[in-house]
């Protein structure tokens, strides 16, 4: 049985596609490479954030579900995203951007060795940037090189994903012995678990708070988290890992851009395995255009029409326009 390779994606509500894609695309730095739909909600945006590839294990995606509340923070949610950068360096930036742009942040702070800065955006969803510096484990991606943010100091993908849980003891026996990842050492009340080559991408921190109440998804929370696997006999044979536990899942799912597999194996908490590709770059987009337009899966295209009249229009041409990449005394 093949272990997870690391995190494939991370998907999150928000209320409002349009400000989210100009908080990624302007402040982040962050590559738009699809603006499509829920595929099981057609009135519904998502829209998907990465590296420049648009490579998987670097795309942050986005829900806005009309009329949705805020989200209540607690325990048993995926609580922040991790994004990584290239150094410490490239943290000392962000530090001045974030400054710059009004973005709430946490000083730099140190967690199992990593250096890291907590953030949130307009909807109080709650991100880290994690400095790759001594990092060890899956390959990164590669930034936005047209966009804003200077390369050597672009989000290049997804680091670790933090699980903020009342059962520390079940979920660590889930992650492990379901799940094939290893415990690595606990900092305070945070626990590690890598899985596959490890390092920031394929990393899990688990934030032990017995105490706080039950959160509540809505905008400002994270709908799922999805790990990559390889291919359709891999997500196969996942499905047969997880009927040998007795474990309630979607079976196979084509999403076009990826198949998927769904699970609920602690309460509250969505997993997701999703192959490598095909990815993003198909007959509708090419690289140099990627996230332009309202791409559609085939089985969606004859309703192209009626799809066009639910959701709302906005603009995210990039391909002709010019970043100037912004610094900081």
């Amino acid at each position: 049985m093949k272990q997870l390779l690391g995190i494939h994606h991370v998907t999150a509500i928000t209320s409002s596609a349009e400000r989210n894609y100009e908080f990624f695309t302007y402040v982040l730095g962050m590559r738009l490479v699809k603006k499509t739909i829920n595929q099981d909600d057609i009135h519904t945006y998502h829209l998907f954030f990465a590296d420049n590839e648009g490579s998987a294990g670097t795309d942050m995606t986005f829900f806005d579900f009309p009329g949705m509340n805020k989200g209540l923070k607690g325990t048993n949610e995926i609580s922040r995203t991790g994004f990584r950068v290239p150094n410490d360096a490239a943290l000392e930036y962000w530090i001045k951007r974030f400054n710059h742009y009004k973005v709430k942040h946490e000083p730099i702070k140190t967690l199992f060795d990593k250096k890291m800065i907590f953030f949130s955006d307009f909807d109080d969803q709650d991100y880290a940037l994690v400095s790759d510096e001594h990092d060890h484990g899956i390959k990164s991606g590669t930034p936005w090189l047209l966009g804003p943010v200077p390369n050597e100091y672009g989000i290049t993908g997804l680091g670790p994903i933090f699980f903020r849980v009342n059962d520390l003891k079940r979920m660590i026996s889930i992650l492990e012995e379901v799940m094939m990842m290893r415990l690595v050492g606990s900092d305070d009340h945070y626990t590690l678990i890598e899985m596959g080559e490890g390092g920031n991408g394929a990393s899990v921190i688990l934030d032990y708070q017995p105490l706080l109440r039950q959160a509540y998804q809505g905008f400002g929370a994270v709908h799922h988290v999805a790990f990559r696997i390889e291919d359709k006999a891999h997500l196969d044979a996942w499905i047969d890992r997880l009927n040998s536990f007795n474990a309630g899942h979607s079976g196979f799912v084509d999403r076009f851009y990826f198949k998927s597999l769904y699970t609920r194996l602690y309460p509250h908490i969505l997993f997701e395995f999703a192959t490598e590709g095909p990815g993003f770059i198909d007959d509708e987009e090419d690289i140099t255009i990627l996230g332009e337009t309202l791409a559609l899966p085939p089985r969606f295209r004859s309703q192209r029409e009626l799809i066009e009249k639910q959701v709302r229009h906005f603009d995210t041409t990039r391909s002709n326009k010019s970043f100037e990449k912004e610094y900081y005394d």
